[in-house]
């Protein structure tokens, strides 16, 4: 089973936007880093925000 490359793109996006790494080294990441490093940037975003 490959990963969407949306998905990857998103992700990618998403992690460069807050943390400002370059794609190289996101791409590095293995999947399960990558979901983990979105998922604690939503949080940081949720506490921000104001919410949880």
């Amino acid at each position: 089973m490959t990963y969407a490359a949306d998905r990857l793109y998103e992700e990618t996006a998403y992690i460069a936007y807050h943390f400002h790494w370059p794609r190289e080294q996101i791409y590095d990441l293995t999947h399960a880093e990558r979901v983990r490093w979105v998922r604690e940037i939503a949080r940081i975003n949720t506490r921000v925000n104001g919410g949880e």
